[in-house]
C-alpha cells in the first residue's frame, strides 16, 4: 500500500515538471503576454492545465480500460497538432491578431458605480453598512474570484481550456502507456492519471504566474520593451512550432517515411 501511495505522489511530482515542458512553456509565454496582472496570468494557467487534465484523463482512460493500441502514426499525428498549435499562436501574436481578439473579447474595465463611491466615501457609519448590505441582497458579485473572472472574459477562458486540450493530445498516451507498464490495476492507473493532471494544472499556475511578473512590471513603464518582449515570445513559438514541425514530420517520418519512428515521451 505504502508503494502505490508513493507512486500515486510520484504522479503529482511529475504532473508539476510535466508543466515545464519546453513546448507547454512556450505556448503559455504567448497568451500570458497579454496579461497585466499575476493573479489573472495563474487563473490562465489553471485553465490550460484544466484542458490539458481532460485530455490526458479522458484519452488516457481510454487506452488503459480498453487496451487500445496506439500505432506510431496516430502518436506523431497527436504530437504534431502541438507543433501545429504553436505555428497558428506565434503568427497570430505577430500580426497582432490576438492582441485584437483579447480587446475585442476582453470586458473593459467597469466604471465605479454611485454605490461603489458611497460606500468608499462613507466607510464605518451605518447608513454606508445599510448600503452595502442592500447591494449584497441584489445579488452583486462580492468574492474576489468571481471579480476576477469576470475581467478575464469569456475569450480569455476559452483560449487556455483549447490550447490546453490540444497540448493533452501529445502526451496522453505517452503517459497512459508509461502508467500501463508500471501499474497493473487500471483504477490505481487511473487514479495516478488523475494526480499527474491536478500536478500539472499546479505547476502551470506557478509558472504563468512567474512568466507575467515582468510583463505586469513593465506594461506601464516600459510600454515597448513590453511590446518587444510579446514579439519575441510570437517568434518563439513559431520557431519553435517549426523546429517541431520538422523534427516530427520528417525526423521522426511522418510524412517522410512509410515506417514512422515514434518514441513515446
Amino acid at each position: 500500500m505504502l508503494s502505490f501511495a508513493a507512486i500515486l505522489a510520484l504522479g503529482f511530482f511529475l504532473g508539476m515538471r510535466h508543466a515545464t515542458d519546453p513546448d507547454h512553456v512556450v505556448a503559455i509565454t504567448t497568451i500570458v503576454t497579454k496579461q497585466q496582472g499575476v493573479a489573472q496570468a495563474g487563473v490562465i494557467g489553471a485553465l490550460w492545465g484544466l484542458g490539458h487534465t481532460f485530455t490526458i484523463f479522458v484519452v488516457g482512460t481510454v487506452i488503459i480500460l480498453f487496451q487500445v493500441t496506439i500505432s506510431p502514426r496516430t502518436g506523431l499525428s497527436m504530437e504534431f497538432a502541438v507543433a501545429a498549435m504553436l505555428i497558428l499562436l506565434g503568427v497570430l501574436n505577430l500580426t497582432g491578431i490576438l492582441r485584437w481578439l483579447q480587446e475585442r473579447f476582453t470586458p473593459s474595465p467597469q466604471v465605479p458605480s454611485a454605490a461603489n463611491i458611497l460606500s468608499d466615501r462613507c466607510a464605518g457609519t451605518k447608513f454606508c453598512d445599510s448600503a452595502v448590505s442592500t447591494k449584497s441582497e441584489r445579488g452583486e458579485p462580492k468574492l474576489r474570484l468571481d471579480r476576477m473572472l469576470q475581467t478575464v472574459g469569456l475569450y480569455n477562458v476559452l483560449r487556455p481550456l483549447a490550447i490546453g486540450i490540444v497540448h493533452g493530445l501529445a502526451g496522453s498516451a505517452a503517459v497512459a502507456l508509461l502508467v500501463m507498464t508500471t501499474i497493473r490495476d487500471p483504477w490505481w492507473a487511473i487514479t495516478y492519471l488523475f494526480l499527474f493532471g491536478i500536478g500539472t494544472i499546479a505547476g502551470m499556475m506557478i509558472i504563468t504566474a512567474v512568466i507575467a511578473l515582468p510583463f505586469a512590471f513593465t506594461a506601464k513603464r516600459f510600454s515597448g520593451w513590453n511590446r518587444g518582449m510579446a514579439v519575441a515570445s510570437g517568434l518563439l513559438s513559431l520557431g519553435f512550432g517549426l523546429f517541431l514541425s520538422y523534427q516530427i514530420g520528417f525526423v521522426d517520418g511522418l510524412f517522410s517515411s512509410s515506417h514512422p519512428r515514434w518514441i513515446p515521451r
